[in-house]
């Protein structure tokens, strides 16, 4: 009665169920003093000598809700049995073990059916003894070291969370009471056990799996988004970190959230949402229960039947209203649950050795030199500055870091993995929302530790934008940006900038901002060099066509005027470090001076050349390749590039052409620009003398640009099978014959040689070994300037560079070896096509698959 009209019923359900539970002992403690006298009775079948009674000390252990003080109105009561014989002063048993286990397992069978055999009254409860040692196979009663043997050998991990909620419920007390003491150490060690969070997680999907199809919406306790949802929840996280936190062992549902939340293991947010929730299921449930007293746990379908629950609840009016909130609690249930319940963080916590979370222990340094830091006393100053004090940030930066330590560790350089991190964290300050990311999301923190320790490159520019490790806990945000996107937050950049120096800049944090997400992504994974390439040719180009605009809208009038992307930018096949080859060409404008267009031409390339010098990465515009190379002037017209190309052009220079592509400025003038370079690199025929001059150079650089004493086996770009030879056996191919060949037609190296293939002009098999070669380059020259913040062209011979690289390639750590050896492999056999195709070409097409 004092439960239906309460004024708060969700206030109410702990207290009630608390009161259940509390009865339910008061009744079996009663039960169990019936049974004694009643096994005492003279005349009695099987009756025991009063002594032999007394001396027999049983206790009642509760499990389940009774354990927990969370019990229903109509529900089992789950208990679990313990007996020994009493001892004299001396400590010997006063009778044989064995008789006082015979005795307390009739005591225990009286004291269950004074409880829940029907008489003249119907039952109280039904006590259910099957959560002890083996189920119903195993005895009912047992001595607390025959429990202890069975739970150190033989229980399964859900026993040891089911005995999370295990306390004293009646009988004798002392006993009891050793009872909990004794399996508490293995209680709170079970996470430690190898596959436990696993094993939980499974048990959650096999409980919802045996529901019935038909019932599986209307279960309240079982379902999804159920109590058993929040239950489970908040016993894992217990369970994981209770390990090393007495603070969050507490047998009741509600008082674990507040404690999991007071020590930051969850937002303050999401326990509260979970206990209003957990709350609001059970007085669903008690309500339900109420009508009849039937055990139920599944809502009703019928309109009546809801609409009196409904009414009940002293919450909603009507059924509808009643349906609504049941199914917005559902599935606010089931997204937390989903999301706590199933973080990695928790299987990575719990597989920690036990040393590994006492971080500021006499044993921390030496733990940590032994998982791979090299100087474990500056590790420990990190580690101190993050911890200490009373702060919030500094309880969940505890509950991270044995978790991070060790993720640090499985990379390459744990040492700058923590330094970068303490340095990330102090950027991001307070801000609640990096740390509790970390915590909760499903893999930022694992992603966080594996850049972190495995890339200068990124963990420099997080220095610069720290906010943006928000991406990490969502692949979307790690993914490229599409051209129109950066295009349209480029020319937005410029617009909310009156000075073009303000507009650079902004724009100069734009791209060190993207090209961190690409970073971020090709290291975990999102991003694949097949599209890191044109990502960072997008970026590149709508950084420029910004400052353009910039430049372009102050002090007129200008020239018409385009920047031709040239080599790896041209072909939209940049790597992190590359540098972007560029043309300047311009055109004066009706009336316009000749001169005055040359000098103001001049003007923007200083402009754009200045104004895109950035020091924390930096975007090297290389005009190396124009005509006349450095020779000639930084900046043509348009008439001087077609006359000079008609006239005085070398093969070398329309083979650079082969990657020209207009990327920024006027497009009449690229188009323009593009028709004359197209009659330059695709001629309708190309000579003896041109192919052997082609051959002659390439030849020359192997022997001259090739550095001094360089292995040219490990030389990326200049090497023998490596960029070098793939680039120029596809672009000797379409000099020779794209004018036949439309499709042979484009910039990218692997788009000719794709178009080759399909024009016969290169077998399957050879065109294989040419991509794998240029593919696997292009990625190691990539890896060793994330690894190493620097640009290098040469594989490196050290062991602990080769294996963070290899690392970075997604192999297994150790596998310094395996790449050294594939990539020398690899480019051995593109070696020996680019060797047969280009110094010993035949002009005669391949059949396709030869």
């Amino acid at each position: 009665a004092w439960d239906l009209v309460h004024p708060d019923p969700l206030a109410a359900v702990r207290p009630v169920t608390a009161a259940l539970a509390d009865l339910a002992g008061a009744a079996l403690e009663a039960s169990l003093a019936v049974a004694r006298a009643e096994l005492s009775v003279p005349g009695t079948f099987g009756r025991a000598r009063p002594e032999e009674i007394a001396a027999t000390r049983l206790a009642v252990i509760g499990m389940g809700k009774a354990g927990a003080r969370e019990l229903n109105y109509v529900s089992d009561v789950d208990v679990i049995f313990v007996a020994e014989a009493a001892t004299d002063a001396s400590g010997e048993p006063v009778i044989e073990p064995s008789r006082a286990v015979e005795l307390a397992t009739r005591l225990a069978v009286l004291t269950m059916r004074g409880i829940d055999e029907h008489e003249i009254e119907p039952a109280l409860w039904e006590v259910d003894a099957n959560l002890r040692p083996e189920g119903k196979a195993g005895a009912l009663v047992r001595t607390l070291d025959s429990h202890l043997a069975y739970y150190e050998r033989w229980a399964k991990d859900w026993e040891f969370q089911a005995l999370l909620k295990a306390r004293p419920l009646a009988g004798d007390a002392e006993l009891g009471q050793r009872y909990a003491d004794a399996v508490a150490p293995l209680i709170w060690s079970s996470a430690s056990r190898e596959g436990f969070v696993g094993q939980v997680q499974r048990m959650r999907t096999r409980v919802t799996d045996n529901i019935p199809a038909e019932q599986l919406h209307q279960q309240i306790k079982l379902g999804p988004g159920g109590i058993r949802d929040i239950e489970f929840t908040v016993q894992l996280l217990q369970l994981v970190h209770g390990q090393g936190d007495e603070a969050v062992r507490d047998r009741s549902t509600l008082a674990a959230l507040v404690a999991l939340a007071d020590a930051g293991y969850i937002g303050r947010t999401e326990a509260g949402e979970f206990a209003k929730d957990y709350r609001y299921l059970r007085l669903l449930e008690h309500r339900l229960q109420l009508d009849q007293l039937r055990r139920t746990h599944l809502m009703p379908t019928d309109e009546e039947r809801l609409r009196i629950l409904a009414r009940s609840t002293g919450l909603d009016g009507r059924a509808e209203e009643l349906t609504a909130r049941w199914t917005a609690t559902k599935t606010a249930v089931r997204t937390l649950h989903e999301r706590l319940f199933y973080r990695p963080l928790l299987a990575a916590v719990a597989s920690l050795p036990e040393e590994s979370l006492a971080l500021t222990s006499d044993q921390a340094a030496a733990r940590l030199s032994a998982i791979g830091f090299v100087d474990a006393r500056g590790a420990l100053a990190h580690i101190r500055a993050l911890t200490q004090g009373v702060s919030r940030s500094s309880a969940i930066q505890r509950h991270l870091l044995p978790v991070l330590l060790q993720w640090f560790a499985d990379g390459p350089d744990p040492d700058h993995g923590l330094l970068a991190f303490r340095r990330l964290s102090e950027a991001l300050g307070e801000s609640n929302w990096f740390l509790r990311m970390l915590r909760d999301s499903a893999g930022a923190a694992q992603r966080l530790a594996q850049v972190l320790s495995g890339s200068r490159f990124v963990s420099k520019l997080l220095d610069r934008v720290p906010e943006t490790a928000a991406w990490l806990a969502r692949d979307e945000d790690l993914r490229p940006r599409t051209w129109a996107a950066l295009e349209e937050e480029a020319v937005a950049t410029v617009n909310r900038h009156p000075t073009a120096d303000a507009a650079a800049a902004a724009l100069r944090t734009l791209r060190r901002r993207e090209i961190l997400r690409l970073a971020i992504g090709a290291i975990v994974g999102v991003t694949h060099v097949e599209t890191l390439g044109p990502s960072l040719a997008d970026i590149t180009t709508a950084t420029l066509r910004g400052v353009m605009r910039a430049i372009r809208r102050e002090d007129g009038p200008w020239p018409e005027f385009a920047v031709v992307a040239m080599g790896r930018y041209g072909g939209a096949e940049l790597g992190f470090g590359s540098d972007a080859d560029v043309m300047y060409v311009f055109r004066p404008i009706a009336g316009m001076d000749p001169e005055l267009a040359q000098r103001r031409a001049q003007v923007i390339v200083s402009e754009l050349t200045g104004l895109t010098e950035d020091s924390r990465l930096p975007l090297d515009l290389d005009t190396g390749l124009r005509p006349e190379g450095r020779n000639g002037p930084v900046a043509r017209s348009f008439a001087s590039y077609r006359a000079y190309y008609e006239r005085w052009s070398l093969t070398w220079e329309a083979q650079a052409l082969l990657r020209a592509r207009g990327v920024v400025g006027d497009s009449g003038l690229i188009a323009d620009f593009t028709g004359l370079a197209d009659r330059i690199r695709y001629p309708d025929a190309i000579g003896d003398a041109e192919v052997r001059e082609i051959k002659r150079i390439k030849a020359r650089v192997e022997n001259e640009r090739l550095p001094q004493g360089a292995d040219p086996t490990r030389h990326l770009k200049l090497g023998r099978g490596s960029l070098s030879d793939v680039e120029w056996l596809v672009q000797l191919i379409q000099l020779q014959h794209a004018h036949a060949h439309p499709t042979l037609r484009t910039p990218t190296t692997l788009g000719a040689l794709d178009a080759a293939v399909g024009s016969g002009l290169v077998a399957d098999g050879d065109a294989a070994r040419l991509r794998d070669a240029w593919l696997l380059a292009s990625r190691v020259r990539s890896a060793m300037t994330l690894w190493t913040n620097r640009t290098a062209d040469v594989l490196p011979a050290d062991r602990a560079a080769l294996d963070a690289i290899a690392r970075l390639l997604e192999y297994p750590p150790g596998s310094a070896s395996v790449l050294e050896e594939e990539y020398l492999g690899v480019t051995r056999r593109a070696r020996t096509v680019f060797e047969r195709l280009f110094y010993g070409l035949d002009d005669q097409p391949h059949p396709r698959g030869a």
